[in-house]
């Protein structure tokens, strides 16, 4: 029995892997183009030197913040809302608190470490974009 459990788990868990892989589709907005590296070390990315710090950049759909979660990991998310992301009014924000991401057309607002939904009309998460890190640049991309 237990020799089933984990060949489930491990045919599960390659299934995400494999799927991850292919690119990531929202369930609501449309895939876009993204592909551009900074140096968070940049005097202009000066928000990003530190835990906690973000910055907005243009592309994606509506706009990209970039979130620093440690040292060495940072996350990307489309400013376009899940719930209504053809409205140019709902464009995200990252709350004054800095521990969320809102809408404050819609209320919806999201954690800022996953991108998951916290309250709100929207019943998916933010679109998110991939980031690579070695330490010196960073790359957001689709």
């Amino acid at each position: 029995m237990k020799k089933i459990i984990h060949l489930t788990f491990a045919v599960l868990l390659l299934s995400v892997l494999f799927m991850r892989c292919n690119g990531y589709e929202h369930s609501t907005i449309p895939n876009v183009h993204v592909n551009f590296t900074i140096y968070p070390d940049n005097v202009n990315y000066q928000n990003l030197n530190y835990i906690g710090g973000y910055e907005y950049f243009t592309g994606g759909v509506a706009g990209i913040i970039v979130y620093r979660i440690d040292m060495t990991t940072f996350v990307a998310y489309d400013r376009a809302c899940p719930y209504d992301w053809e409205d140019p009014k709902a464009w995200l924000e990252v709350d004054e608190s800095g521990l969320m991401i809102v809408d404050p057309h819609c209320g919806s607002r999201f954690n800022i470490l996953d991108g998951s939904m916290i309250d709100g009309p929207s019943q998916y998460p933010l679109k998110m974009y991939h980031t690579s890190y070695d330490g010196r640049r960073l790359r957001i991309y689709s």
